[in-house]
């Protein structure tokens, strides 16, 4: 997500609203476009909300994404045939990051999925989750009912002090450990609330009626520790973290093996194929992909953004699809697609930013490493 993403230009007119918008403008926001809502690009600073998360606890306003629910009789094996997972073994209260895949392999989005005792809950990335809806639709048995939660709100609590902050509102929600869900109640109101998120730090996903948003926020931010966090840092950290953004380095044109991500490939799956473009997919998985998604490391402060172009032996052989500069690092970072003959750690590669060839070295991800909180960890 470089600076060009956002956009302040007939916003109001163009995007919609959502239900935390004037909580948002209450908190000093600066608003912008997005995805086709208007929502905080950031607070007091990018750097600054960026080391907060890290250091204390972000509250993010994620409300733009897509909730679904599914249910229905042979539900998890119907979405067996659209997604990789192994949804039919995914135990109540579980989740699992999975990819909504094309005939071809191609990636239509990447999202989480959760067994609740009502059906096989969902999260979808909010530019792609009309898209997502029709092709579900379009492809699942017409016994299988999606229901479109639009009338929840989606808050991210984030960074080393978010359990703590939670559980002044929550008492037992410090029962989940990462990759957990479950449901909980606050006042009248029912939540849902998964132990995961997009920074690589320890928090929480809340799901809860829009009418409730407000207030909840409210509460959550009486704590010290919690801070309101824009999109720009949320994109720094989720960086950091190695997770790719859909529509820039995810699309329909990368399959999962190239996009590095064939642990979304369940064990079963492997075994049993019956995914879309399950031939090609697993070939790629037992032979490697000729192209990689690997991050990279500049020499000096100035960042490559997303389209910077990326040389290998002298020859153009890709582009950035994500960077910036890494607060947490202390250096400009990015991910790009490259040759496997240029994807060993250590390998040198040029970017080429503002007319200038610079040198970069490949690394594994993540920048920084993961804070989950799982369970039989010490």
């Amino acid at each position: 997500m470089s600076d060009t993403e956002y956009s302040e230009t007939d916003m109001d007119i163009a995007d919609a609203l959502l239900p935390l918008d004037e909580w948002h403008r209450a908190q000093g926001a600066r608003m912008v476009s997005f995805a086709g809502y208007v929502m905080p690009i950031q607070y007091e600073g990018i750097m600054a909300e960026h080391l907060w998360t890290r250091q204390h606890a972000g509250l993010f306003d994620v409300s733009h994404m897509g909730q679904l629910l599914f249910s229905g009789e042979g539900v998890d094996a119907a979405l067996e045939t659209l997604l990789p997972g192994d949804v039919i073994g995914l135990k109540e209260g579980r989740m699992r990051y999975s990819l909504l895949l094309d005939a071809d392999g191609g990636i239509l989005d990447d999202l989480m999925v959760t067994r609740r005792t009502d059906g096989i809950y969902m999260v979808v990335n909010g530019a792609t989750k009309y898209d997502d809806i029709g092709h579900l639709r379009e492809n699942l048995p017409d016994e299988i009912t999606i229901n479109h939660m639009e009338d929840q709100a989606l808050l991210a609590l984030q960074g080393p002090e978010a359990a703590g902050a939670l559980a002044t509102l929550i008492a037992d929600v410090d029962t989940l450990y990462f990759m957990q869900a479950g449901a909980f109640r606050w006042h009248t109101y029912d939540l849902w609330i998964s132990r995961s998120g997009y920074t690589g730090e320890d928090g929480f996903e809340i799901s809860l009626p829009s009418e409730a948003v407000a207030a909840f926020a409210d509460a959550l931010c009486a704590s010290e520790a919690v801070r309101p966090i824009g999109l720009g840092a949320r994109d720094s950290l989720r960086l950091e973290a190695g997770l790719p953004l859909y529509g820039h380095d995810l699309d329909e044109n990368i399959d999962p093996v190239t996009a590095d991500l064939g642990f979304a490939i369940s064990r079963r799956r492997r075994t049993e194929g019956g995914f879309p473009g399950a031939e090609r997919v697993l070939k790629l998985l037992a032979n490697g992909a000729p192209v990689k998604r690997v991050g990279l490391l500049l020499v000096g402060r100035l960042p490559a953004r997303e389209g910077a172009k990326l040389f290998f032996g002298g020859e153009e052989v890709g582009s950035v699809t994500s960077g910036g500069f890494a607060p947490s690092v202390g250096t400009p970072i990015a991910m790009a697609y490259v040759p496997s003959a240029a994807a060993t750690p250590g390998t040198m590669v040029e970017l080429e930013v503002r007319g200038k060839r610079l040198p970069a070295t490949v690394t594994a991800m993540p920048f920084i490493p993961h804070s989950y909180h799982r369970q039989g960890a010490k």
